[in-house]
Order: structure tokens, then C-alpha cells, then sequence
């Protein structure tokens, strides 16, 4: 296990900058999901972790000691791909006793090491099975094993469960969040989902344009989004912007090119060009009082949450509630809406 840091990382194929002078350290024993839109660079920043890729600049550090230079085979990484890259014609056994035998492990120190790393992602009733016939699920297991096996200094895990269903991918984030706390490795996780990242994390980096736009545990990239990419992108928000007219206690009246709107919101000053993100959990609708009106537009039943997209003027604003027994607003209704002033986050853009 490793501590691992990034160092003006940069990796440029032709004239397109795909890694853009990245920097960030990555504690010993966590899992950092690396979370963006397709083409952001976070598979390029893993291969390059990996050593797959050669950085043009930069300097990639395990515990403070430069991999920059050190092939492939001697990093100590273990690495799941999305297509999982099974051997068809070897056991289960046979592909986790792979990487060993590369390594000179033999003997009884082999047939102990494969089966628990096969225990440990519960696959040892199926050691002497082929991988076409094991379910999608199961073979995911087999690759962790596989990857875990070596005992690596990093495990880097690459949309490694994109390929499975949504039932079965919820169910195998939590296994996979709890052999990762067993075995304590540094873990990198990319990913497009934004769901899976916030389960599994104990930090988020949101990268786009090959560029790292906010670090943090995913309540604090959730919770206080820098800019309007990454509020955008971690869940769903309300976008509110203009110039401050008026700032009064809790209440800021703004300049907007459909008029003046007053929104509960903290940290603006006349004069000020400002921007804030509203999450639609944090906005309570009611038949009455202060705030915001408009009109229901359509209402979405989820299950545990039912959505409602209101018109207020020019703007449509989503909001979001736990469901109940009854519906208490339909299509149609005028409501108001209303969120506490510290809902409103105050973005940098």
C-alpha cells in the first residue's frame, strides 16, 4: 500500500492535451474515485499511474519515490478493466495463480495465496470453473481476485462495472467497498457515475477538459460544488445568476436578463456578478407564503422520491421530495417555492 501523488502530470497526443498539468496526493489505503465526462483524461491518468502511458511532463510518486522511470512490471499495481480481460481457457483458479506465476510463487505459497484471494471475494467453490460459465458478476470477482492476489502497492479499477446490470452493480458496489476496507490497498476508481462514485469514494476528483476541477469526500464536492461544471455534473442543481441589485439579511435581488428575481441566498454585494446553485432536494414547495411562484409542469414518481418541474416565468426549476402515501401537488398547481439561504451555494464562475 501506497501513498501516491501527482505531479504536474501531462500527457498531449499530437496537439490535443489530453492530461493537463494535473497535481494531487492520494492517502495510503483509500479509494479515490476519478470522475468525468468521456474524454475528460482519467483513463489516460490511470494508464499513466499504470505506467501504460508515458507522461510528456510530470512525475507520478509511491510514497514519495518516483515511478516515472519503472516499467510496468516492477510498479506493484494490480489493474481491473471494464471487459474484465479473463484467460477463457484457464480455470478461475488458473487466472488468479497467474500473476503469481509470473512472480516465481510456487507451491503450497501459491495454492494459499490464490485461494484466499478467491475466499476473499467469495469465489472459492467456483476454482475449477472456466469463465463462460460464470455470470457477469462473478467474473468481475475473479479479475478483483486476480488483481488482489499480488498483494499490489495500488489497485486501479477501470469502469470495472459498467458491464454489469444496475441490480447487480449496486450490489457489487458494496462487496467491493468491503473487500477494499479487508485488504487496505490504495485504490483508483474511474468512473462516468456519478451514484457509484459518491457509494464508493472517500474522495472524488471532478475532471474535465483534461484538468482536475475539484477534489474532496463527496459531501464536500456534493455539498459546495466550486463551479457550475461540478454542480452539474455531482447531481442535479438550480442555476440562479445576475447582478446584485439589493442584498438584504437572508434575501438577494438580482439582475437577470428576465428581470429582477429575489432568491433566499447569503454572500452577495450590489453590484456583484454572481452565481449560485440550488440543489432540488433543498427546496420545500407549498400552497403558500413567501418566495418564488409558479406552476407545476410535470411531476415524476421514483419510488422513494417524486420530482417536480415547475415554470416560474422564464426559468424552470427542478425540485425534489421524499415520496408519501399521497401526491400533495399535481400538474397544474401553483405553488411557491422556498429553500433556506445557506441552500443557495455561491459558485466561483
Amino acid at each position: 500500500m501506497s501513498e501516491v501523488t501527482l505531479k504536474n502530470l501531462t500527457k498531449v497526443y499530437g496537439s490535443n492535451t489530453v492530461v493537463d498539468h494535473i497535481d494531487l496526493t492520494v492517502a495510503d489505503g483509500t479509494l479515490t474515485s476519478i470522475l468525468g465526462p468521456s474524454g475528460c483524461g482519467k483513463t489516460t491518468t490511470l494508464r499513466m499511474i499504470a505506467g501504460f502511458e508515458v507522461p510528456q511532463d510530470g512525475d507520478i510518486l509511491f510514497d514519495n519515490v518516483s515511478v516515472r522511470a519503472t516499467p510496468v512490471h516492477k510498479r506493484g499495481i494490480g489493474m481491473v478493466f471494464q471487459s474484465y480481460a479473463l484467460f477463457p481457457h484457464m480455470t478461475v483458479y488458473q487466472n488468479v495463480a497467474y500473476g503469481l506465476e509470473q512472480r516465481k510463487v510456487k507451491g503450497e505459497e501459491l495454492k494459499t495465496r490464490v485461494m484466499e484471494a478467491l475466499e476473499m471475494v467469495h469465489m472459492e467453490d467456483y476454482a475449477s470453473r472456466k469463465p463462460r460459465q460464470l455470470s457477469g458478476g462473478q467474473q468481475q470477482r475473479v479479475a478483483l481476485a486476480r488483481a488482489l492476489v499480488i498483494r499490489p502497492r495500488v489497485l486501479l479499477l477501470d469502469e470495472c462495472l459498467s458491464a454489469l446490470d444496475k441490480k447487480l452493480r449496486v450490489e457489487m458496489q458494496a462487496e467491493l467497498r468491503r473487500i477494499l476496507e479487508e485488504c487496505g490497498v490504495t485504490t483508483f476508481f474511474v468512473t462516468h457515475d456519478q451514484e457509484e462514485a459518491m457509494t464508493l469514494s472517500d474522495s472524488i476528483v471532478v475532471m474535465n477538459n483534461g484538468m482536475i476541477e475539484q477534489t474532496g469526500t463527496p459531501a464536500e464536492v456534493y455539498e459546495h460544488p466550486k463551479n457550475r461544471f461540478v454542480a452539474s455534473f455531482l447531481g442535479k442543481a438550480n442555476f440562479f445568476g445576475g447582478k446584485v441589485q439589493a442584498a438584504e439579511g437572508e434575501r438577494v435581488t438580482l439582475e437577470t436578463e428576465h428581470g429582477p428575481l429575489t432568491i433566499p441566498a447569503l454572500h452577495g454585494a450590489p453590484g456583484e456578478q454572481v452565481s449560485y446553485a440550488v440543489r432540488p432536494e433543498k427546496i420545500e414547495l407549498s400552497q403558500e407564503g413567501d418566495g418564488l411562484r409558479g406552476i407545476v409542469e410535470s411531476v415524476v414518481y421514483s419510488g422513494s422520491t417524486t420530482s417536480f418541474r415547475v415554470r416560474c416565468g422564464a426559468m424552470e426549476i427542478l425540485t425534489e421530495e421524499r415520496s408519501s402515501g399521497s401526491q400533495a401537488h399535481q400538474r397544474g398547481d401553483q405553488v411557491v417555492l422556498r429553500w433556506p439561504a445557506d441552500a443557495a451555494i455561491r459558485l466561483e464562475d
